[in-house]
This record gives structure tokens, sequence and C-alpha cells, in this order.
């Protein structure tokens, strides 16, 4: 079997699951409706590094709310389909729209939604706290649960791995927010 770090080479993109992933899985609903979730500003810092390394980041949701678009929206991420009720579908059309094959495509997932999509991509990932049967078809568990760096992790392992990562010299880093 090969190694998943010899597998990062391919990567061109990244597909992340939203809550479980970007987040803790904590959802509080106040009363008039609204949700809130708390992302990790790690996660959001390698994520705009990476869209402006000319990475493709998009993420598939099966939960709709307002504020995964703004968070999505603020760090650069373009490509964010919430409201999937069939993500294998969503995942499919996301590769034929950019010219992906699976091989050149990481997944992060944390629960069985995300198994599918797991199964036919290049690099299977997923957060400390994922559950079980995820972890069992996964090339890699983050040592960070969910919303706590696990999205740092793998990004920062595929942009280290391709030289693509901070170079102190380079100083397009410091424009990016969070």
């Amino acid at each position: 079997m090969i190694n998943y770090k010899e597998k990062l080479h391919d990567i061109k993109a990244f597909v992340f699951d939203f809550d479980g992933v970007m987040t803790d899985g904590s959802v509080w609903t106040y009363a008039d409706g609204e949700t809130v979730r708390c992302g990790n500003v790690k996660d959001g810092y390698a994520i705009q590094y990476a869209v402006k390394k000319g990475y493709i980041i998009a993420v598939i949701s099966g939960a709709t709310s307002a504020s995964i678009d703004n968070r999505m929206h603020a760090v650069g991420v373009t490509l964010c389909y919430t409201g999937c009720h069939d993500k294998i579908e969503t995942y499919r059309a996301f590769l034929a729209k950019n010219g992906l094959a699976e091989h050149e495509v990481i997944c992060m997932g944390d629960d069985i939604p995300d198994y599918q999509m797991l199964s036919h991509c290049g690099v299977a990932t997923c957060p400390a706290d994922a559950a079980v049967e995820i972890k069992e078809i996964c090339d890699y568990i983050s040592v960070f649960p969910g919303g706590r760096g696990c999205v740092r992790d793998i990004i920062e392992q595929t942009l280290r791995l391709q030289g693509q990562w901070f170079n102190p010299d380079d100083r397009e880093h410091e424009a990016l927010k969070w």
C-alpha cells in the first residue's frame, strides 16, 4: 500500500465537509432560528494561503446556513455546496466542472454522509474525532479534532511536500487575515 504522503504530490484540490471538520460539530441555535458555528483561525489562514497558491478548495455540506457561506466567503472559498443530500453526486459534479481526476483531490470528512466521497478521492482524511466507520477508510487521520486544526494540518502537509508552504522571503502571507 502506498503511504499517503506519496499521494500528496498529485494534489490540486481539497474538499471539506463543514460541520465536524471546519467546526467541532457544535451548532448553537438562537430563538430566532439563526445558527452559529465556531471555526479555527489557523484553519482559515491555511485555507486562504492554499487559495492564494492556486489550489482549488471546496466545501460539500449537508447543512444549509448563512454562517457557512459567510465563513467560506471570508477565507476565499467560492465553491461552497450546502444542503447536499447526496454528497457523492455533488463531488462528481465538482470533479467534472474543475477538470479534476479523483487522485488529484484530498477529501476530509468526519461522519457517515462523507463515506462515499471519501471512498472516491486521492487521499481520504478525517479529524481525530471522526466516526469509526470513517477512520477505517481514511489514508490519514489527523492528530487534531474537527474545528481544532485538522484542516490546517492536511493543507500544511500537502503544501510543504509540494514546496508551496511558508517562505520567509515571500511576503504574500502577510496580506492574509485569518
